[in-house]
């Protein structure tokens, strides 16, 4: 048995039939077997739009070659007795305590939120009503703010490709679309996701996790650097190591740890608005007609740096999607988007942030309790606008010319829009930059200016970052361990991901070999 890889160019709606005809002509065989390695559009001419797919192709008319097969994750063994708490059932906290009990170590996963079912009824009603829950809310609850999102699995983050290979596996096994180990840009979909996360629970459970959800960490209580007990809302538990992975929006969790000790500096991170449009004029845009058959919905990822102003970039596009009340508590106000797998909402949204160092920003040094109040009162300022939880809106030709709103158009988000100025609501410096980014792109994407600017977009990352080593160690502590988003070093599911395996794997490196 023989081994080639090849690449082909394919129409975009190319079925398997042509596929395997266009494998057997190119490499002269009659019998074979296939795998599709990576996938990628190209869209660069608009008269042209195709498939790039690199194959590996198996037969035995063909002489020599053998797959690469990457090196797997080898999860060591524990011996009975070894205890972890680990908080927050993200991606990071998620995959940590999988892998903890994978090695045969006692793990007791909390969450703050809701089981994933109630989580979305909780969702259902507060879109409904308004009236926020701080159990069942986008922000919190089984599988972090990832599982109402696009569940895109893209990630810049470099040596992590065991980790990625052992995350895309599990979504596999758990129901994910095969396509998300080989498309250049996969995603999940909201709708995915909350299946996902529930089997992959129900595989935790089986292997012999423990899981609460409606508890809270309150406390931490530590003896000379050492954590002893974890204090949360439904009790005291005591383990060998605790792993928190808080996410990006719990600054409560925050101001508790900092009031413990554990060290914190800003960094930088972006603050914006969403932007929406029809899905079809973007279509139109980038492919040049309104639909392509055997592609779901176009995108775009657009920047924009000038000296004297903030850089500007589209963040977390859905196509086809909806923006959503992403708020984490009820005094605030703030927006993100989510799109199911299909991707065929009416309308496509992205985050438009400018990149901010709040110390210059302010022009003078911050603590990180100081930005976590600089944020949050930006946050509550949105709320009070507002009155509740409308998004402050205008339309993007509005935004740039700095006139006064008439009105907002028909739009996704489920809570309304209200006429704002917008570009008065953010601080200066970040409402000039936007506004430039915004009349760049417009020369970028026809039409782009004719769309809705609305809401604040304040979750990209955190805004400060944890002292801690490559493994979640933070400094000066023998076994408290801070990961994911939360910890300011990951962002988005896969690093998340990534970053809590990487430290449970530490840790159960380290008890295996008798630490």
């Amino acid at each position: 048995m023989g081994y080639r890889t090849i690449s082909l160019k394919l129409p975009t709606d190319y079925d398997e039939e042509m596929l395997r005809e266009r494998i057997g002509r190119t490499l002269k065989l009659t019998d074979f077997s296939y795998t599709i390695e990576h996938k990628s559009l190209d869209a660069c001419r608009k008269s042209d739009i195709h498939w790039l797919v690199r194959i590996g192709v198996a037969s035995e008319q063909i002489d020599g070659g053998v797959p690469e097969t990457p090196a797997p994750l080898c999860i060591p063994h524990v011996g009975p007795g070894r205890k972890a708490l680990v908080v927050g059932s993200g991606p990071a906290g998620f995959f940590a305590a999988m892998v903890l009990q994978n090695a045969g170590v006692q793990t007791t996963l909390i969450e703050r939120g809701s089981a994933v079912d109630t989580r979305a009824e909780g969702i259902r009603t507060f879109e409904k009503t308004g009236l926020f829950n701080p159990s069942c809310n986008y922000a919190f609850g089984e599988g972090g703010a990832g599982t109402f999102s696009d569940g895109k699995l893209t990630s810049r983050s470099k040596h992590i490709g065991r980790e990625r290979q052992f995350v895309l596996a599990s979504y596999i096994d758990a129901g994910a679309p095969e396509e998300i180990a080989y498309m250049a840009h996969p995603h999940l979909g909201s709708n995915n996701l909350r299946r996902i996360v529930k089997r992959l629970r129900e595989e935790f459970l089986a292997l012999g996790g423990r899981m609460q959800f409606d508890t809270m960490l309150k406390d931490l209580t530590i003896e000379q650097g050492r954590v002893v007990e974890a204090v949360t809302s439904s009790g005291h538990i005591e383990a060998d190591c605790y792993v928190v992975a808080p996410g990006h929006s719990a600054h409560e969790t925050y101001r508790m740890l900092i009031g413990r000790g554990v060290p914190f500096r800003t960094k930088n991170f972006a603050v914006g608005c969403r932007v929406e449009h029809p899905q079809e004029l973007i279509n139109l845009a980038q492919w040049g007609r309104a639909s392509l058959p055997g592609v779901k919905a176009a995108e775009y990822r657009l920047t924009f740096n000038s000296q004297g102003h903030l850089p500007v970039y589209t963040f977390c596009m859905c196509p086809g999607g909806a923006v959503i009340p992403a708020t984490a508590y009820a005094n605030t106000n703030v927006v993100n988007g989510m799109s199911c797998y299909r991707r065929a909402g009416r309308f496509a949204n992205a985050a438009c942030v400018a990149a901010v160092n709040i110390e210059s920003l302010l022009g003078r040094p911050i603590a990180p309790v100081e930005a976590l109040d600089w944020l949050g009162s930006l946050e509550a300022s949105f709320y009070e606008y507002a009155n509740g939880f409308a998004a402050p809106a205008c339309r993007i030709t509005e935004f740039v010319s700095r006139k006064a709103p008439s009105g907002v158009p028909e739009a996704s988000y489920p809570l309304g829009l209200k006429p704002a100025s917008l570009w008065e609501m953010l601080p200066v410096q970040i409402g000039n930059a936007i506004r430039e980014g915004l009349g760049d792109f417009a020369r970028k994407i026809k039409g782009f200016e004719t769309g809705t600017i609305l809401g604040l977009e304040s979750k990209t990352s955190s805004p400060i970052q944890a002292v801690r080593d490559a493994t979640g160690l933070c400094s000066g502590f023998e076994n408290l361990y801070l990961i994911g988003e939360g910890s300011g070093y990951a962002g988005g599911i896969i690093s998340s991901a990534a970053d809590g395996i990487k430290a449970a794997m530490h840790i159960a490196e380290s008890m295996a070999a008798g630490r």
